[in-house]
């Protein structure tokens, strides 16, 4: 009788070896390859055929459109056949919430997914870290009916597999693939495991035509576990971020074969799940003050979408040798930068003075959009002089204190004025062509002493 094959694979990074290792050459891990079976194709799968391109018909692939606006926007307008969807996020942000209020809205569609699925939805929700009473319980708080929506506790994937292959379903959720195993390949949510699953299930996936969503468990540094295995496999990455104590929850594309990444879906965290917020700039500056000192409202961008945030920005003489410089919701590196160029260009005395600034809503952004609002409040601290609440500011601080201009300045002011904003502060000079309605009135500055003297008299 022939010897099963072994091959070795190292528990950090899944690189393989035909033999065993004291040392992963390609991750310096001590002691980390194990012994395991070589990998075999999942059984009973259908086998691919050979099709020519020109004759292939794209109607039976058309996108399968959630009744989540903001979900469809981060996807590129719903969900594509056979695709791969991979969720990450913190433990406890709301991605098994998430999930299962997608679950329940498509399963309780009354005429499928598509013209040619007449028979109601059926979605199967795979769940190896829960039982059937605790997904009920969720349920039942978040006022779901499950209606059409199965739920298998299962971590062995060969059942889970069989049991997908059974009921036909129109959409499959896996909570979480870090639970799911194969047999011979190793110890749970390791590398070999997680790589070994995800393969399986993106065969069948594909081969179905059915869209499979995972939820993936992340690390300390926030990264989804398992060194970027799962998303060089996947179709789509999309993190759920956002702070623990804030309500609001961004949804954020990292790939996306199917659609653009620079679009993200905003939600708030209720007593009934997850809640779409249709207009975000009206809701991150409902709870504003008129004429605080250090705040400033920034028109951002994020994909096709412009959002109004307020940056927040306090100075405060410092306490110790070295002054500190804290940053919430702004890259950090952009704050030194800012910070450089308003001692350095704009003549305030930063050296002896603790930064702290914040983007309030627990909202991160990191385009440089935002610098001169965020000078303008680190000084309007400093000073202690209030700036206009009707004042909105947009550009790129350089180095020698210029302002640089944007992209899409129309959509950014337009956002402005629609919320009621008076003045714009922006580089100058105004680009060509720049259209904008709603009577707010443009104020180009050139340099960042120049919009300093603006700003704050």
């Amino acid at each position: 009788m022939a010897k099963a094959r072994t091959i070795f694979v190292c528990q950090h990074c899944g690189n393989e070896s035909l033999k065993w290792l004291g040392r992963c050459p390609q991750c310096d891990a001590w002691d980390s390859f194990v012994e395991r079976a070589a990998s075999t194709s999942a059984a009973g799968l259908p086998s691919a055929t050979v099709q020519e391109l020109s004759t292939v018909s794209l109607s039976a692939t058309a996108r399968l459109p959630l009744h989540f606006a903001e979900f469809n926007r981060v996807l590129g307008g719903g969900v594509v056949p056979g695709s791969l969807v991979l969720i990450g996020g913190d433990p406890g942000i709301g991605k098994s919430t998430l999930l299962l209020q997608v679950a329940a809205e498509v399963a309780e569609t009354k005429t499928g997914l598509s013209e040619k699925e007449p028979d109601p939805a059926r979605v199967l929700y795979v769940s190896g870290e829960e039982s059937v009473s605790q997904i009920k319980l969720r349920a039942d708080r978040l006022g779901l009916g499950g209606k059409g929506l199965f739920v298998l506790p299962e971590t062995r994937m060969e059942h889970i597999l069989d049991r997908a292959q059974g009921l036909s379903p129109h959409l499959v959720i896996v909570d979480s693939i870090q639970t799911v195993c194969v047999e011979g390949s190793g110890a749970a949510g390791s590398v070999s495991q997680v790589r070994e699953c995800t393969l399986s299930i993106m065969q069948w996936a594909k081969s179905s035509d059915v869209p499979v969503f995972l939820v993936g468990h992340v690390t300390k540094e926030g990264a989804i576990a398992g060194p970027r295995v799962l998303e060089h496999i996947v179709d789509v990455v999309l993190y759920l971020e956002g702070e623990r104590f804030s309500a609001y929850r961004l949804l954020r594309g990292v790939k996306n074969r199917f659609g653009s990444t620079n679009e993200i879906g905003i939600f708030e965290m209720r007593d009934q799940g997850l809640v779409e917020i249709t207009d975000p700039s009206q809701a991150l500056l409902s709870q504003r003050t008129d004429g605080a000192i250090g705040s400033l409202i920034v028109p951002t961008l994020e994909g096709a979408r412009p959002l109004l945030v307020e940056i927040q920005a306090l100075t405060n003489p410092t306490s110790f040798g070295l002054p500190r410089r804290t940053a919430n919701g702004v890259d950090f590196n952009r704050l030194l930068l800012v910070a450089a160029v308003l001692s350095r260009r704009g003549g305030i005395a930063l050296s002896n003075q603790d930064i702290i600034a914040n983007v309030a809503g627990g909202i991160k952004i990191n385009e440089p959009a935002i610098d001169l609002g965020l000078a303008l409040a680190i000084a309007s601290s400093f000073r202690s002089i209030k700036i206009d609440p009707r004042l909105v500011t947009i550009g790129e601080v350089g180095l020698s204190g210029e302002l640089r201009t944007v992209s899409q300045l129309d959509r950014r002011v337009a956002e402005a004025a629609r919320l009621g904003f008076e003045t714009c502060l922006l580089p100058a000079p105004i680009p060509k062509g720049l259209s904008i309605s709603g009577g707010i009135k443009l104020r180009p500055v050139g340099t960042l002493s120049e919009a300093l003297k603006v700003a704050l008299g």
